[in-house]
């Protein structure tokens, strides 16, 4: 275990000796509390920074007496319509404006789109963090990359503790979901509980783990719950979620199928019972197992060390020794399963990856569900391994893959056991939020107490009412390389437009004296038409420009952004009526 581990373990008998105090006080502070008169409560407001009318970026703030806490400070990826972006961040302007007031960032599990964030925000202003030990193992390792380690405080929180968070105290629930280590919340608050559920479904056979504690959502149900705030992501299917141990049975079969074949199998970096259960099978059929990909070799590193995956000696070999074995020996675990362009599976599917070359021999897995929007990505890198031999299966064809989320049934069932008096759902597109919606509906939720909110929007909680307030500063932040923010709509729009038309650059010297054309113009085109066929078409823009520049210095105009923009409507609009076309225009003019 590393240094920065072994004090967050300090951390955190140090967090659990003063929780228990905390939370007799604050047990006997509500049980006092129910004597009073409701209109004497406070109201508690929530602030939705991300995650609602999108997958991803999930951040919410909650106050409560001048105390805020954060819950999740998640990451999404860009879309097509962000050419050259990396990545995806909230906005953080609010919560530097009222960084005095933030007690603490409580994680519920350690996916991309609940921790990516938190090193972005942690340069912004230095809070604890708590979570779960995978959670806060996984938050350690990307904080290393952002040299971050120094001055993070990170407590490892197990869960069935409680944390005191200035007037709040946040209760950490085990739940299921497709990583180890998660949690809901249920916020103690002098307003009353909120029951945060973060990512879960209800799993009664678990690949790892304990099923989720539903008898203290019952006993919460039972104390009185204000509000309940869940997952609606798999809002729209019927039933219940399948089990792990369903893709345990598929892929004992696969291994079975896969004699003498080489077996890749594709999926999340983050899925650790899902590689637990492809080891079991390795060893159970004798193969050796190799990791490929820089995520899943990390997220891979921190589990065995904090005891989350059990590898057994031998069967892990180094991925550059893979040709020493035959085929028949092999398994190899991949990133890709979502056929991201830089990925181990895609570079393998495409002949570009430096270790692995594929062929008939192989049996490939693609473990995992694409996430909508990456379908046509994904088809893509199944048809290029088709091409190339490979005997490929995907979720559609067996059971190789079950959601992590919670289906209509276990959503109804969790808020029968709650019992809240306000419903909000969130984390889901619009269609998602809504369909949530109509099932605590049908369950007798009350219209009026229910709350569909978006980006930016503000609610206060309150015995009495449900309310929303005036909207906060939100919404996206782009990260570019080494850039957080400098990546706006403008520079989105000048990208989207060199790539839909591309770019002309003419070029020419000015006179100082006289104002006329010293030398030039040259015409250079950058992804506009291939000049070699089209010299004719240069040679009239040329002279275009030339005539345009002569006739300034007619007009005795010596304005050097009046020159520049005369020559820039003059040359889009003969470009447009020859070739229907609107590329970049760049003019640069020189003084001699």
């Amino acid at each position: 275990m590393t240094a920065a581990a072994q004090k967050a373990v300090q951390a955190t008998a140090a967090v659990s000796g003063t929780l228990g105090s905390a939370g007799a006080a604050s047990s006997s502070k509500r049980g006092r509390g129910r004597t009073r008169k409701s209109s004497h409560k406070p109201g508690i407001k929530a602030y939705f920074l991300g995650g609602l009318n999108e997958i991803g970026k999930n951040f919410t703030l909650y106050e409560c007496q001048d105390d805020m806490i954060i819950v999740d400070c998640g990451l999404a990826f860009p879309d097509d319509e962000m050419p050259g972006v990396d990545l995806v961040i909230p906005d953080f302007t609010f919560v530097e404006k009222n960084r005095s007031k933030i007690r603490g960032v409580v994680i519920t599990h350690g996916h991309e789109d609940h921790i990516g964030a938190v090193p972005y925000l942690l340069k912004k202003l230095n809070v604890p963090v708590y979570g779960t030990a995978l959670t806060m193992g996984l938050i350690e390792s990307k904080l290393k990359e952002h040299n971050l380690t120094g001055s993070a405080r990170l407590m490892v929180t197990p869960p069935g503790s409680r944390i005191r968070l200035g007037c709040m105290e946040v209760e950490l629930i085990h739940v299921n979901h497709s990583i180890a280590d998660s949690v809901s919340l249920a916020i103690h608050s002098p307003a009353g509980v909120l029951v945060h559920t973060g990512d879960f479904k209800i799993d009664f056979t678990p690949a790892e783990g304990q099923m989720i504690d539903l008898a203290r959502f019952a006993e919460l149900g039972k104390e009185g719950v204000l509000a309940l705030l869940a997952d609606s992501t798999n809002a729209e299917r019927q039933g219940y979620t399948q089990t792990e141990q369903r893709v345990n049975d598929s892929l004992d079969s696969l291994f079975m199928r896969a004699e003498g074949k080489r077996i890749i199998v594709a999926t999340f970096a983050s899925s650790i019972s899902r590689v637990q259960m492809i080891i079991n099978c390795a060893v159970k059929y004798g193969r050796k197992v190799a990791l490929s990909g820089r995520s899943m070799v990390n997220v891979m590193g921190i589990a065995s060390e904090l005891g989350y995956l059990n590898v057994p000696d031998g069967v892990l070999v180094d991925l550059n020794l893979i040709n020493r074995y035959e085929p028949g020996q092999l398994v190899l675990i991949t990133t890709g399963s979502q056929g991201e362009p830089m990925s181990a599976l895609t570079r393998m599917a495409f002949s570009d990856h430096r270790q692995v070359a594929i062929g008939p021999n192989d049996f490939i897995i693609i473990s995992a569900r694409p996430i909508p929007g990456n379908e046509k990505t994904v088809g893509a890198v199944v048809d290029e391994l088709l091409k190339q031999g490979c005997t490929v299966i995907y979720e559609s064809m067996y059971e190789v893959h079950v959601s992590g989320h919670a289906c209509q049934e276990e959503l109804k069932l969790i808020q029968s056991l709650v019992k809240p008096k306000y419903f909000i759902p969130v984390h889901g597109e619009q269609k998602h939020l809504q369909k949530h919606a109509g099932l605590s509906m049908a369950m007798g939720m009350p219209r009026e107490n229910i709350f569909i909110g978006d980006i930016g929007n503000v609610i206060e909680i309150h015995e009495d009412h449900l309310k929303r307030l005036g909207d906060v500063p939100a919404g996206c932040v782009m990260v570019d390389g080494l850039g957080v923010g400098d990546v706006g709509s403008i520079v989105l729009r000048d990208r989207k437009h060199l790539a839909e038309d591309g770019l002309i650059v003419a070029v020419c010297s000015i006179d100082g004296a006289t104002g006329r054309v010293a030398a030039g113009p040259d015409i250079v085109s950058r992804g506009f038409v291939y000049v070699k066929e089209s010299e004719a078409l240069m040679e009239e823009a040329r002279k275009l420009v030339y005539r345009t520049l002569e006739d300034c210095a007619d007009r005795r105009v010596r304005d050097w952004s009046g020159m520049k923009q005369s020559v820039k409507d003059e040359l889009s609009r003969f470009l447009y009526r020859k070739t229907q076309r609107n590329p970049m225009i760049l003019p640069i003019i020189m003084e001699v």
